[in-house]
């Protein structure tokens, strides 16, 4: 059926396809598209628009209309006229709507690339990492569901911990999900996998996996949440802070020569056993601010394969580590006391053969909690671990203080580590 109008009717037609494209872009949330880089802003261009150059910061209402009429009469009345597809459509609207602010597209911790046409004002967050980047960068107002690991955390979280919870962070309930009505849901970039996360949940709603507690990939990692959630100005002043300090401890790490550098093992354990420990490596957040404060982690040595190997106890004994930094999950902000710290401290000095190993007889054995080593916390512990590597370097370098800097620029939370929380052990 082909169908004629006059101009009266053509300009019916302009406004009711118009009005029902628009509510199809506002109502989509995402799409998953190709490409190669960290940030594709607004202004990508996209090719065969019907003569409407999207790459431009602007469009107006009289091109975007023009373009839907082209695709509606070559879609629907044959007509063959050069045209845009639909998603080029959706693009042309956004860039109508918001002026040249969306769509906006970023890479995500798989790889993919994912496209946001519309702002994201309700988020549901699965695990503390995006959780604290998210109120780092001023957007914790957008939270509207977590799981139950954020809930657990009242002391650092005590306005995000109070939000619906919707399962964990490996787990979720689906239900509980739709009920909060999100734009997006994020998530760890590996793990779980999509059938505990994306195949629970229909595709209007969008699953996004970003990585924040890997040392080498937070900085660009919060550039590019703050493009996302349209908080570039909160980024830049978090990064101002992050490379004032990394900054200044990759300047002092790099006069070290490799030979030079400490021998170091990492401790994950979290097992009871004296002839094996399980440690970090090559992928790991660990490894990482390990290699970012000079220090030679003993796993690479013994060629350990996986992110977190078991290493035997006598292989520890024979690379001999100068230095032992524990990763531990006893203190944090949620406690003052240091008593479950210093059995995990003991337990490492107790291990058969270790009262011989350097670190042990140097009195250089270290416990690090959890709460300052992943996400945009990270630079504490990087201090810390920088400091206890070589401390005649560091000598009027403060991790304490660059803690509580962090704290009070980033969290909104009123608390004092030097009287409050149990984050290192130093014996």
């Amino acid at each position: 059926m082909r169908i004629t109008a006059g101009k009266g009717g053509r300009e019916k037609y302009k406004r009711v396809f118009s009005s029902l494209l628009m509510i199809l872009i506002l109502t989509s949330g995402v799409a998953i598209v190709s490409a190669s880089i960290s940030v594709v802003t607004a202004t990508t261009a996209v090719a065969n628009t019907g003569g409407i150059d999207v790459g431009s910061s602007s469009v107006s209402r009289a091109e975007v209309t023009d373009a839907i009429m082209a695709y509606m009469k070559a879609t629907y009345i044959d007509e063959e006229v050069e045209h845009p597809d639909k998603e080029e459509l959706r693009k042309l609207a956004c860039l109508y709507f918001y002026h040249g602010r969306y769509p906006r597209t970023i890479v995500t911790a798989t790889g993919e690339n994912v496209t946001i046409y519309k702002p994201l004002k309700r988020i549901v967050v699965l695990n503390t990492d995006i959780a604290e980047a998210i109120r780092v960068l001023g957007a914790k107002d957008k939270i509207v569901g977590i799981s139950d690991t954020i809930e657990k955390r009242t002391i650092f979280f005590p306005e995000i911990s109070k939000k619906p919870v919707v399962g964990s962070w490996k787990e979720i309930d689906p239900e509980a999900v739709l009920r909060l009505e999100p734009d997006a849901v994020f998530a760890y970039g590996t793990w779980p996998g999509p059938e505990y996360i994306e195949e629970k949940l229909p595709p209007t709603v969008t699953v996004i996996r970003l990585d924040f507690f890997k040392p080498e990939e937070l900085r660009e990692g919060m550039e590019t949440f703050g493009y996302l959630l349209e908080e570039e100005a909160n980024a830049s002043r978090y990064l101002k802070w992050h490379d004032k300090y990394v900054g200044e401890i990759e300047d002092k790490v790099s006069e070290i020569r490799e030979d030079e550098k400490p021998k170091v093992f990492l401790d994950k354990s979290g097992m009871d056993s004296i002839s094996e420990r399980k440690t970090f490596s090559k992928g790991a957040g660990m490894h990482q601010l390990c290699e970012l404060a000079g220090g030679d982690n003993i796993a690479i040595t013994a060629e350990l394969r996986g992110k977190y190997p078991t290493i035997e106890t006598e292989e520890i004994l024979e690379q001999d580590p100068a230095v032992i930094v524990g990763l531990s999950r006893k203190g944090g902000y949620k406690t003052d006391d240091e008593s479950g710290v210093e059995e995990e401290y003991k337990r490492i000095v107790a291990l058969p053969g270790f009262g011989n190993v350097a670190a042990v007889e140097d009195d250089r054995v270290y416990l690090i909690d959890g709460s300052i080593t992943f996400g945009s916390v990270y630079p504490v512990g990087l201090a810390y671990m920088a400091k206890w590597f070589y401390p005649e370097k560091f000598v009027d370098f403060y991790p304490q203080a660059i803690h509580q800097e962090y704290v009070d620029k980033f969290c909104g939370i009123e608390f004092n580590v030097t009287k409050h929380g149990v984050f290192e052990l130093a014996q």
